[in-house]
């Protein structure tokens, strides 16, 4: 008998500690063993990885990803009352889970991980862009992860891989694409979930490439994507004026016509603009 199969089911795991979802805290669990054993199979081989997870709740992922051959598993969980279920899986898989109650957006994964370092999750609605960008804008490149495989309501994940002129071209498709190759690798329906979200869900696959595409200093980026897509129905030149002293001749010197709006510029354009930024950045 395998590890796993000595732990009970989760919807047991979840009456016997009460653990209810709480709005509050983006939780929505996924009880379905087999689901979790097929996001876990889509990060790749695990057996040479210590793996993140953020948000395990009862842990159902946390068992796939063990059972997958996970070298390490570090799970940050926000939500005390899902502790003695982890712990339960902990003292299923001996020296291999540590579990950190605690904020996400406050833990160092290399203070308790190894590289290669995977990071898999079903995030957190309530955090999970934020950890996206920040996974995405290091100052140092590579980053501490060799891939990201994340579920993400599918409006999010559709906007991590758009292409530009689409309508869900963004910031973070720009981020994404700027540094990693990014692909939706399953979708989940709504019922796959406890409780069922309002929205369909899909899992996104982020592999960090060795360098970004084209040059461009992330934090200056970040704030040019920013600023051009949080007024997207705006020309570049009104959108983006407060980010040089003549942002149209600075456009034009990026190979941008100023009256473009932000879905119509390519990434390697933003990164061009990021460097005609740079020196009053």
């Amino acid at each position: 008998m395998s590890a796993i199969d000595t732990l009970p089911p989760l919807r047991e795991v979840i009456a016997t500690h009460g653990l209810s979802a709480r709005k509050a805290l983006g939780q929505n669990f996924l009880l379905d063993l087999n689901l979790t054993a097929k996001i876990a199979r889509q990060a790749g081989d695990l057996s040479g990885s210590d793996v993140l997870e953020i948000g395990p709740g009862p842990g159902g992922l946390t068992r796939g990803l063990l059972a997958s051959g996970a070298r390490r598993v570090l799970a940050v969980e926000k939500d005390t009352r899902c502790l003695p279920a982890l712990a339960e899986i902990a003292a299923a898989y001996p020296g291999r889970l540590e579990v950190i109650n605690g904020d996400a957006l406050q833990v160092d994964p290399l203070a308790h991980l190894t590289p290669p370092v995977r990071v898999v999750a079903n995030l957190p609605y309530n955090v999970g862009t934020e950890l996206l960008v920040r996974w995405l804008t290091p100052a140092d490149w590579p980053p501490f992860w060799s891939s990201l495989t994340l579920m993400f309501q599918r409006e999010v994940a559709e906007r991590i891989v758009a292409a530009p002129g689409s309508k869900t071209y963004g910031r973070l498709a720009v981020l994404a694409q700027w540094r990693a190759e990014a692909r939706i690798v399953m979708s989940l329906p709504p019922g796959a979930f406890t409780p069922p979200p309002k929205v369909s869900s899909a899992v996104v696959q982020l592999t960090a490439l060795p360098a970004p595409r084209y040059p461009a200093d992330p934090a200056i980026l970040s704030r040019v994507v920013a600023a051009a897509f949080n007024q997207r129905r705006k020309m570049l030149r009104a959108a983006l004026k407060g980010l040089a002293p003549d942002i149209a001749s600075t456009l034009e010197a990026a190979g941008i016509d100023p009256t473009q709006r932000a879905e119509q510029v390519s990434l390697d354009r933003f990164c061009a603009l990021a460097r005609a930024i740079a020196p009053a950045g």
